[in-house]
């Protein structure tokens, strides 16, 4: 009986070059050694938050409707992450937030997250948790439709949404759009980017978001993550360029060690 199955050495190797690669990216992270370039999102994410405040109108954060528990958990970090760095600039600079949930187990760490960036500012007192940040529904477009009627309503300045979304991504996207919103949107489900990019003013696409979600935290784990996949793709990248040079030249090394 083999140890090692054949086609499976490879990619057990590098799964574990992987988790090496991630483990000595987050240690590196945690000594400040390595750095997320900026990326023009985030500068409209304050540029929106601005308008907010100069129009007097209030600005909307949705972090999507994906769990903790679930394959989009990433995603929804991510999208936490900027809700913390949106609460953060509108408690500084006087600004409305409304953060419509739909996930009963998001919801509580949604409203800590904005508590503490209203405490941090000295402006826990202008938070109202319940009108502000309301549970609207679990059901997806329950929940859409509610957001769909606050947007009418009070006709927001700006509407940031990064996180995982589903079919509502569109219905946001077209409401907000209606009522003159500036919009700042992220996902990485690949069926709701081209949603986001047809309607929203910026677009964070698929990994983009993650490595906002990463920079604006400063937590070294997460960029440490982002750094550790660069690393893998470079790799990949160059395994694929140095491969196709090979077997132009009819030497099979490279795919044949990738079949082991």
């Amino acid at each position: 009986m083999a140890i090692f199955t054949e086609g499976r050495i490879v990619p057990l190797i590098a799964f574990v070059l992987a988790w090496v690669a991630t483990y000595l990216a987050i240690q590196i992270g945690k000594e400040g050694k390595i750095r997320i370039r900026r990326l023009p999102g985030l500068d409209a994410i304050e540029e929106v938050v601005g308008r907010a405040v100069e129009t007097g109108r209030p600005i909307f954060d949705i972090p999507g409707r994906g769990s903790f528990t679930d394959l989009y958990a990433t995603q929804t970090i991510a999208g936490l992450s900027v809700l913390s760095y949106v609460a953060t600039l509108c408690a500084r600079l006087g600004a409305k937030l409304y953060v419509p949930m739909s996930r009963v187990d998001v919801l509580p760490v949604a409203i800590e997250i904005v508590r503490d960036a209203y405490r941090a500012e000295g402006k826990l007192d202008e938070l109202d948790v319940e009108t502000q940040i309301p549970y609207l529904s679990g059901t997806q477009f329950a929940w859409a439709s509610g957001v769909i009627g606050m947007a009418s309503r009070m006709k927001p300045a700006a509407n940031i949404m990064i996180g995982p979304f589903w079919a509502e991504s569109m219905m946001f996207a077209e409401t907000f759009h209606r009522v003159g919103a500036m919009q700042v949107g992220g996902t990485a489900r690949m069926y709701q980017i081209p949603f986001f990019a047809a309607l929203c003013d910026y677009v964070l696409i698929g990994e983009e978001m993650f490595a906002a979600g990463a920079y604006v935290s400063g937590d070294p784990n997460q960029i440490g993550s982002i750094a550790s996949q660069d690393w893998y793709k470079i790799v990949a990248i160059i395994l694929s360029v140095l491969g196709m040079l090979l077997a132009t030249a009819n030497i099979t090394v490279i795919s044949d060690l990738l079949k082991l």
